[in-house]
């Protein structure tokens, strides 16, 4: 039995779903509807169990093993208790929320929150000579498995709340370069900085909840990747506690030739080489304005051409993404559901986008928002529009965009009714060159929907465009069907024959979601035998019991 309340401060989002339970929403009418007669599924199809019902792993610490671990941070900031381990038993991919369902569950055997860098020196040496693996733990949004309680043969696991980690440590208002605690809040992150007339702008759909630790370790990408980059472009250096030591990566000079950039060791680390206590980041001043226009294109192909030759003029917008033909079509069918939302870079298959434009005609409707100095914005604006113009773009105007940008962080939301009413929804990602993107979203598309394929209902595959770059760009994937049978079993035969599609056609097996469990079988094919065994060279070196987020990243 698992009670309610625990020793310690409970993680901000709800146990078995996505972010604040007051926000939560059943589906509306519509989308109920569609979900019957297309999926032929009901809530009738779905297990469920109440927090009060599930039953943890019992703990394997020992009495000696908690003291040990309370001698390092206190008593205070140590628990075993099951309210304080189901919170952070695991992410919010859709296995993690099927595991949820479950009355037998897993969870780490213990939670510590360390406020030092020396405290996690001395937890470290604690847990490798107790032979305990340590899972650090930020705000619990991967989609990956990477917070899976992993022991890998050790005796148990602990997680290791981050949360204390969270000051400004400093902001340079002539660099333009700002510390940050790893375990600030994006929200957080950007009121102390909003303070002093600077922003990171760093916006995941994860941003409510994800954290300046996890951004780095799983090397997010943000939905304004186009005007500020992605995270790992952000950061100037990075602060690490490994069982070998404390290590400061990067030097305050803007570039350098002092070798290998060491800063890449530990962005897209994912916990595994050490923990990260702090990130020095490039930040800017607040947006003087922010401009918002929607386009509709024809067709997928016309609009991925126009995205790529605004990019290669030198004029992206600071946000720019294009749904496809079916997210565009689904969205004027579901936006009144929870407010309409976003499903770039989230799990769930609308865009938030208004329907009261003209992509009410068909087609496919593309996002932009452009920010900084109002002179400078107006003129890539007017760029920007000219190249999107000689592609078949057609201005929405702003409505469209604005709407977008207020519900841009509600998507997740939508998943977990879909998911309780039977439906299986996920959602994945890749990247790749221009020259290969339709091949490899057409593939892809066709994987997952032959994955889906039921005589009885029907399938959802949606794409869009999320991140661009000069040479390619990002797809970001929905797929929704029904449940059949064991939806964990379902879903990973379904994923592993996508994961094969995106690497066989030039895709990489994760632009921005990280490897964790998920991917990192994959793993391998992509960096190559030689790749691995370098991977497993720097564990060794900075992780010689192994004790640091076991299972994860490395074949």
């Amino acid at each position: 039995m698992t009670s309610d309340a625990g020793k310690l401060p409970e993680p901000p989002m709800a146990w078995d779903a996505w972010g604040d339970p007051a926000r939560a929403a059943p589906l509306s009418p519509a989308l109920l509807g569609m979900v019957h007669d297309l999926l032929k599924v009901s809530a009738a199809d779905v297990a469920s169990v109440a927090r009060a019902d599930v039953r943890l792993r019992p703990s394997a610490l020992s009495a000696g093993d908690l003291a040990a671990l309370a001698d390092v941070v206190g008593e205070a900031n140590v628990s075993a208790e099951d309210a304080d381990r189901l919170p952070r038993a695991g992410g919010k991919s859709t296995f993690d929320l099927l595991r949820r369902k479950a009355v037998e569950q897993d969870a780490p055997d213990a939670v510590v929150i360390p406020g030092s860098d020396d405290e996690i020196v001395a937890l470290l040496a604690v847990c490798a000579e107790r032979g305990v693996a340590v899972v650090p733990f930020g705000g619990g949004t991967s989609v990956v498995g990477g917070l899976d309680p992993i022991r890998d043969g050790l005796a148990s696991v602990v997680a290791l709340d981050l949360r204390r980690f969270d000051r400004l440590e400093q902001l340079d208002e002539t660099d333009h370069e700002a510390v940050l605690g790893a375990g600030l809040p994006g929200p957080a992150a950007e009121a102390l900085l909003a303070e002093r007339g600077f922003e990171l702008g760093h916006y995941p759909q994860s941003f409510q909840y994800a954290t300046i630790g996890g951004f780095a370790a799983t090397r997010s990408s943000g939905q304004d990747s186009a005007g500020y980059g992605r995270f790992d472009d952000m950061v100037r250096g990075l602060r690490v506690v490994t069982p070998r030591g404390v290590l400061e990566v990067g030097r305050p000079a803007p570039k350098t030739a002092a070798g290998p950039d060491l800063r890449q060791l530990f962005l897209g680390s994912e916990g595994v080489f050490g923990v990260i206590t702090a990130v020095r980041v490039r930040v800017h001043p607040l947006p003087e304005t922010r401009a918002y226009e929607a386009w509709r294109f024809p067709d997928f192909a016309a609009g991925a051409a126009a995205l790529r030759a605004v990019v290669q003029a030198g004029a992206a917008p600071t946000v720019v993404r294009l749904s496809d033909e079916v997210e565009t079509a689904l969205n004027l069918a579901t936006v009144d559901n929870a407010g309409g939302s976003d499903p770039s870079d989230g799990t769930h298959p609308s865009d938030g986008t208004d329907p009261s434009s003209e992509q009410a005609a068909g087609g496919c409707l593309a996002v932009t928002a452009f920010e900084g100095p109002s002179a400078l914005v107006e003129l890539r604006q007017q760029v920007a529009r000219d190249a999107l113009r000689a592609h078949g773009g057609v201005s929405q105007g702003s409505s469209p965009a604005e709407h977008w940008a207020r519900n841009r962080f509600d998507g997740p939301y939508l998943r977990d009714p879909l998911l309780a009413n039977g439906a299986l929804v996920e959602t994945f990602e890749t990247a790749t060159s221009w020259s290969r993107l339709a091949a490899l979203k057409t593939a892809v598309t066709e994987v997952a929907q032959a994955g889906f394929a039921d005589a009885d209902s029907a399938s959802l595959v949606l794409c869009h465009v999320s991140h661009v770059y000069d040479t390619g760009a990002s797809l970001y994937f929905t797929a929704a069907g029904a449940q059949r049978g064991d939806a964990i079993e379902q879903w990973t035969a379904i994923k592993a024959r996508i994961a094969d599609a995106i690497l066989a056609h030039g895709g990489t097996i994760t632009h921005h979601h990280a490897v964790g469990v998920d991917h990192r079988p994959w793993l391998g094919e992509e960096i190559g035998p030689l790749g691995v065994e370098i991977l497993r060279a720097v564990k060794r070196a900075l992780d010689p019991a192994g004790i640091l987020n076991p299972g994860k990243l490395i074949p």
